[in-house]
């Protein structure tokens, strides 16, 4: 693949942060995008590198009307070395590809993804920030852009990549966080399309998830969209729940995301010679074992916040909080444990970071 840069001009230059401790998610953008287009049958063309700026389509742009629309999350870090590390990308490039699949889209091919992403962050390496905790956010995105209106796969779409800087996910920092149980409202069903990283699955959680916001509450817990009995995940996280000394989190069914962190989470943990089970479990199991004092602890697990500890979570007007609302010790430990492989101050026994080369 041949990648056509134009480098930004001295007055396309973004104003770069100068505190990153007051870094805010998602609202700081680096210098360049990358960008590619497909057309059927032509395959994907035009691959370039472009300082940052608008897009522009037609208004019956089929994602606009139909929703196909995919995306990814993740991070690249800077070591105290000076190096730049990402953080299992593949498990990332593969995911969205099987995105894409569910959605009837294109795929990207792997090696592909490769060199676009150490293309684009060599531009951009000076954005990457440099304390622990901070890194540079990358968001991949497809979408389709075919003016035609008709429900059908279409047949034109675009491929962009923009990144910026960013910190701790939540405001509160590494600290516990207070969830709501929606009984009301689902997200996903089984056989849809919950297992996809598509836009519709945020746009239906937007409704629950604002009105918890409202009375306090960070994130929102999703039960199964049957029985509204299961626990299946968090808004912006995979859940998992340490009871006794059993680590449980709830079964890749279709309706979640597979997360590349909850992965990690359950590939340490057994590592560790944990209990690690894969399994349904109802929010009436949560509550009594809450109760009882089994639940030891509540996390999420996700690529922008890593590890969240869940400190309080209400259920039917009835808040519970989970042993004495602090940071857990698996909680902390897989933090730590994961944060330090991401920035390369610990050995990496499971080859999860790629280098990147900005030389």
């Amino acid at each position: 693949m041949e990648i056509d840069i134009r480098t930004a001009e001295p007055a396309q230059r973004r104003l770069k942060p100068k505190d990153e401790s007051k870094l805010v998610f998602g609202k700081t953008f680096s210098d360049h995008m990358f960008l590619m287009d497909y057309q059927v049958p032509k395959g994907w063309n035009n691959a370039r590198i472009r300082p940052y700026q608008d897009l522009h389509f037609d208004p019956a742009a089929m994602v606009l009307h139909y929703g196909q629309g995919i995306f990814e999350g993740l991070k690249a870090y800077r070591c105290r070395d000076g190096r730049i590390l990402l953080f299992r990308p593949e498990k990332n490039w593969q995911r969205f590809n099987r995105s894409a699949r569910r959605m009837c889209m294109p795929e990207v091919d792997l090696d592909a993804q490769a060199k676009i992403f150490e293309t684009l962050l060599r531009l951009d390496v000076d954005w990457i920030p440099h304390s622990v905790g901070s890194s540079l956010y990358i968001r991949p995105t497809m979408i389709a852009t075919e003016p035609a209106l008709g429900v059908r796969p279409a047949h034109q779409y675009l491929y962009f990549i923009i990144t910026g800087p960013v910190a701790a996910y939540y405001a509160e920092g590494f600290n516990p966080i207070k969830i709501f149980v929606s009984d009301e409202f689902v997200r996903a069903v089984r056989g849809g399309v919950g297992e996809a990283k598509t836009m519709a699955n945020y746009a239906a959680s937007l409704y629950a998830a604002e009105t918890a916001k409202k009375n306090g509450f960070t994130q929102v817990l999703w039960l199964d969209g049957i029985e509204k009995q299961y626990v299946e995940e968090v808004g912006t996280m995979n859940i998992f729940f340490r009871l006794d000394d059993e680590l449980v989190t709830p079964p890749l069914t279709g309706s979640i995301l597979p997360g590349v962190t909850r992965d990690s989470v359950i590939e340490l943990a057994r590592h560790w010679g944990l209990k690690v089970t894969e399994r349904l479990i109802s929010i009436t199991e949560v509550i009594d074992s809450i109760r009882s004092g089994n639940m030891k602890e509540i996390f999420g697990t996700g690529t922008a916040a890593v590890i969240s500890p869940v400190g309080e979570l209400s259920y039917k007007n009835e808040l519970f909080r989970i042993q004495d609302g602090s940071v857990g010790e698996w909680s902390q430990k897989f933090y730590d444990e994961i944060v330090a492989i991401q920035y390369g101050e610990k050995d990496d026994p499971f080859a999860w970071v790629r280098p990147v080369s900005i030389g």
